[in-house]
């Protein structure tokens, strides 16, 4: 029987929902009403979830051996998403791409404002540090290091440090400076999704590095296929303006190498991420398909 990939990414994203709006809640028992309504507009606007449905995917693989993963697992999804959820909202700010609308509804700044959009994208950052590093269950020392793969992907190193690379003026229309770009700025993030699933299964050392293969060639088939979508789809289909990264004169893959070598290469990734994931998966499932998915998406 083929592996059922619709169904089953179904039902990742409704568990990932159900464990956002329960660590929300659990945020919101003590802190200001006005913050946790703007931190809950972005992070329950929907989306594809990829990030945290990674970390699961990765958790409930090595824990088939292991019968690892639970609380440690579904903190670090629910980790990792918040801190994503940041990120966009403070992109979207006007200082950084200005935009007006994130998956189809007006960004966090345009509706709370500029000084609670900056402090609910800090709240969110932080409250995922303390959840993964805190939580209920899991070894003293799974926490920990769960948390130093979440804070070192989303720092200097790693999300803002490539978002630094994004903005600057002088970035030059080559490759290399795209993938390191890239590798930093999406990458980053996606491939600690995967080795914090791992880690939280209780994956072997082989399955670790094969997490890693696996995180490194989405990201960039991940960030790849968003460049194409960016010229060929709808702002519609996106749910967020298209063409900004043209207008703004930034460079993009498809802007580097042309659309057709964007879709090589994109296509290149993740057949290498599908590979990685047979240290994991005997027969192609969850894994290999995510790795597809990530470059046939739609939006």
């Amino acid at each position: 029987m083929s592996f059922d990939f619709d169904a089953w990414l179904s039902t990742q994203k409704t568990r990932v929902e159900s464990l956002l709006d329960q660590r929300l809640n659990r945020v919101a028992t003590h802190a200001p009403a006005r913050l946790v309504e703007a931190m809950r507009y972005s992070l329950m606007a929907g989306g594809k979830r990829l990030r945290p449905i990674l970390v699961l995917a990765f958790a409930d693989a090595a824990a088939r051996a292991t019968q690892g993963g639970g609380e440690p697992a579904n903190d670090a999804a629910v980790a990792v998403e918040m801190i994503h959820t940041y990120s966009l909202i403070h992109d979207d700010l006007p200082a950084m791409d200005d935009d007006d609308l994130r998956r189809g509804r007006p960004t966090n700044h345009k509706v709370y404002g500029e000084a609670m959009a900056i402090l609910a994208g800090d709240a969110l950052l932080t409250d995922a540090l303390a959840s993964v590093a805190g939580g209920p269950g899991g070894r003293p020392e799974v926490r920990a290091a769960l948390t130093h793969e979440l804070a070192y992907a989303a720092g200097a190193r790693g999300m803002v440090g490539g978002q630094v690379l994004d903005i600057a003026e002088d970035r030059p229309a080559e490759l290399d400076y795209l993938v390191r770009l890239h590798r930093m700025k999406t990458g980053a993030l996606l491939k600690a999704a995967c080795r914090m699933g791992a880690i939280a299964g209780g994956a072997s050392t082989e399955q670790l590095a094969a997490a890693d293969r696996f995180g490194d060639s989405i990201g960039l088939a991940f960030q790849i296929a968003d460049d194409v979508l960016d010229v060929t789809a709808s702002a519609e289909t996106m749910g967020k303006p298209t063409g900004a990264d043209a207008d703004a004169g930034r460079h993009t893959f498809p802007a580097v190498v042309g659309l057709e070598r964007s879709r090589a290469l994109a296509k290149e990734h993740a057949q290498a991420a599908v590979s990685a994931a047979q240290a994991f998966e005997t027969t192609p499932g969850a894994l290999a398909a995510l790795a597809v998915y990530s470059v046939e998406r739609s939006n």
